[in-house]
């Protein structure tokens, strides 16, 4: 796509990240105890932030809004449709799922005012959110000099804002996981929200070889892969219990694409089909996946520790299928943003939506129900064309960040 120019940062591969394309976790893993770390649990929400808590009936209702993608004059129909959407389904939390911003925030403020348009929505209606990071989101820094780690420092300033600390060692920006207490055992958690960074471009070369021939997009780190699996583990034993939960990133896993596909070198529709049926896949594939070249081994980490039941994504707009891949839900969101691309031609905005979550307890598990929310049954206009807005106010804390 003409939008996703390579543009790496992370060039430098934390130790241990090769070891993604050849350590495999252990055969047999699933069936045997793994020793559990010690140690708290990293990657919470700071002391200030909102608590998060299921509903008196036992429910608890999440939205996905991905790639909101655009500067400081915000197609005014991105905000609407979040708008539209959360008035609709009331949730009680909001992840903002990668690519919040582009390339053409050309200042610190022009960055800030980005940020405010797509997070107003939710801080307004006093609704707690959090975002993980996308390739796109420090396309600007080159001009605005805002990295990730000061636009977290953005985001952080907000009430209702949640996401945690960037770790030190931890590759990524604000890898958070996000707890949610149960409704009928007091001071008991019942699920949670893993939010990872995946990354923006792979890096020009590996021990002298290039990437040319292979996807531009990053992957999550073995470093990441490790701390999820130790994060679960902690969880495991604080709670007595494997916790359950789903987890958000930007860039799809290699398995979205086995999954549809139902089969690795496969592109048939005779393939498609029997990846449909197979695993239950509904919704539109519109284009390629594009993970990175070096499958992390993420869902291998995921199907061994048995506690995340989906992984939802964004980044390739024009997809909204969802699956089960081997007992773990794998999915896209469409992208909310009206001022990135889209379908081609007049049908440009017909895929913008959001994804909701609808979480239920039941004993120590929770069922998980979720669908697409479009903005063409919302009412809003579909024209194929740019309709920026002016940017909204910014409160104080924000001006003199």
């Amino acid at each position: 796509m003409p939008d996703r120019m390579p543009m790496s940062r992370r060039a430098v591969i934390t130790a241990g990240a090769l070891g993604a394309v050849s350590a495999a976790l252990p055969i047999g893993a699933a069936h045997a105890a793994p020793a559990t770390p010690a140690g708290p649990v990293s990657g919470r929400p700071g002391p200030k932030a909102p608590r998060l808590r299921f509903r008196t009936d036992g429910t608890f209702k999440v939205v996905q809004f991905n790639d909101t993608q655009d500067d400081e004059r915000t197609d005014r129909r991105t905000v609407e449709l979040m708008e539209k959407v959360l008035d609709q389904e009331k949730p009680d939390f909001v992840v903002i799922n990668g690519d919040v911003i582009t390339g053409g925030c050309e200042t610190r403020l022009a960055v800030k005012q980005a940020i405010n348009n797509v997070v107003w929505p939710m801080e307004s209606r006093g609704i707690p959110w959090a975002v993980t990071y996308g390739n796109h989101d420090e396309d600007s820094l080159p001009q605005s000099g805002v990295d990730e780690a000061g636009m977290l420092e953005i985001y952080r300033s907000y009430d209702h804002n949640m996401n945690a600390e960037n770790e030190r060692g931890l590759t990524g920006t604000s890898n958070t996981i996000v707890q949610i207490s149960s409704s009928v055992k007091k001071n008991r958690e019942a699920f949670a929200l893993w939010l990872l960074d995946s990354g923006r471009y792979a890096p020009k070369t590996i021990n002298g070889q290039d990437f040319a021939g292979y996807p531009t997009w990053d992957w999550l780190r073995m470093d990441q892969v490790t701390w999820y699996r130790e994060q679960s583990q902690r969880l495991e034993q604080h709670h007595g219990r494997k916790l359950p939960g789903l987890m958000f990133l930007h860039i799809a896993l290699w398995e979205h694409r086995f999954m549809w596909w139902g089969g690795v070198d496969t592109r048939t529709a005779a393939d498609a089909a029997r990846g449909k049926a197979r695993h239950g896949i509904i919704g539109e594939r519109n284009e390629d996946e594009c993970p990175g070249p070096i499958n992390s081994g993420m869902y291998n980490a995921i199907l061994e520790r048995g506690d995340v039941k989906g992984v939802f994504v964004g980044h390739d707009h024009i997809n909204d299928y969802v699956g089960d891949y081997y007992g773990v839900m794998l999915g896209y969101a469409p992208g909310t943003g009206f001022g990135a691309y889209g379908l081609p031609g007049a049908q440009r905005n017909r895929m913008r939506g959001g994804r909701v979550f609808e979480l239920t307890e039941n004993g120590d598990d929770v069922a998980i129900a979720t669908r697409v929310v479009y903005a063409r049954d919302l009412g809003i206009d579909l024209t194929a064309n740019d309709q920026p807005m002016e940017p909204l106010p910014l409160a104080p804390k924000q001006q003199q960040l």
